[in-house]
């Protein structure tokens, strides 16, 4: 399926892996310009190279930190006029909420729901007289089935996940459509991350928490970078109007409802 965007421009936050990376390269593959930002210049560069590898759509690396203002300014004067915004940033770390004060409560926020929202306001104007715009959040599977250690994620990203359920029914006649992608357990830094808190806590090693987590779920496995990335083009797709205001839950069938 041509997704009808090529040509188009796109800012992919958190992009030097992961998830995010996932994102920027299936972006890239249909034509879509991305400019990519991370905290870490090396790594950033060499996801940058990689992707102009794929022949696709042109590529920009930005090296900063998207949850400050500063960073946020170095993006958009990069791409100052993005027909598609993917809004990811690092989760905050697990743990136990008795041992959180309240700049950990405040740098959650700040990454996980007040920097998409600043990005929003700064692009979304735009999308709208443009009359095409697709923006993607990249969230948690936690804002549906909360996580015991991610309490300080739950919260963040919960709040987003409100903010977008308003403003995603304002945008959507322009064209401009405004959706949350909820990963669940996804082969990532992030996710290893957790499994190292959970193998101190019930005493098993690493691979005997990845092992039993992937055997657990649906699916049998961790989802890929890639099926993610493929997921965020289609949202981001010309094909994609009718859909604003929801929340893409891929878990490999996890969270188990009827609805």
């Amino acid at each position: 399926m041509d997704l009808g965007i090529a040509g188009k421009k796109a800012i992919v936050c958190a992009a030097s892996k992961g998830l995010g990376r996932g994102c920027a390269e299936s972006l890239a593959r249909e034509g879509v310009d991305v400019t990519i930002c991370a905290r870490s210049e090396g790594p950033l560069n060499e996801t940058a190279d990689a992707i102009r590898a794929l022949d696709g759509g042109a590529v920009n690396a930005v090296a900063c930190d998207i949850t400050t203002e500063e960073g946020r300014q170095a993006v958009l004067d990069a791409c100052p006029n993005p027909d598609i915004l993917i809004n990811n940033a690092g989760g905050p770390p697990p743990g136990d909420f008795r041992d959180w004060e309240r700049d950990d409560w405040i740098s959650a926020v700040d990454s996980n729901m007040l920097t998409p929202i600043f990005l929003i306001k700064a692009t979304v104007d735009g999308m709208i007289e443009r009359k095409f715009g697709r923006i993607v959040n990249i969230t948690s599977g936690a804002v549906k089935s909360p996580i015991e250690i991610l309490g300080l994620s739950n919260g963040a990203r919960a709040g987003l996940t409100g903010f977008v359920a308003g403003i995603s029914r304002q945008t959507v006649r322009h064209n401009v459509t405004i959706n949350n992608l909820l990963p669940g357990p996804f082969d990532t830094d992030r996710l290893r991350g957790n499994f190292k808190v959970q193998s101190e806590k019930l005493g098993l090693s690493i691979e005997e928490v990845a092992a039993k987590r992937a055997a657990g779920n649906p699916a049998g496995r961790f989802g890929t970078a890639h099926e993610f990335g493929e997921m965020c083009a289609f949202i981001c797709s010309d094909q994609a109007g009718f859909m604003t205001g929801q929340n893409f839950l891929m878990d490999g069938g996890a969270f188990n409802s009827t609805m």
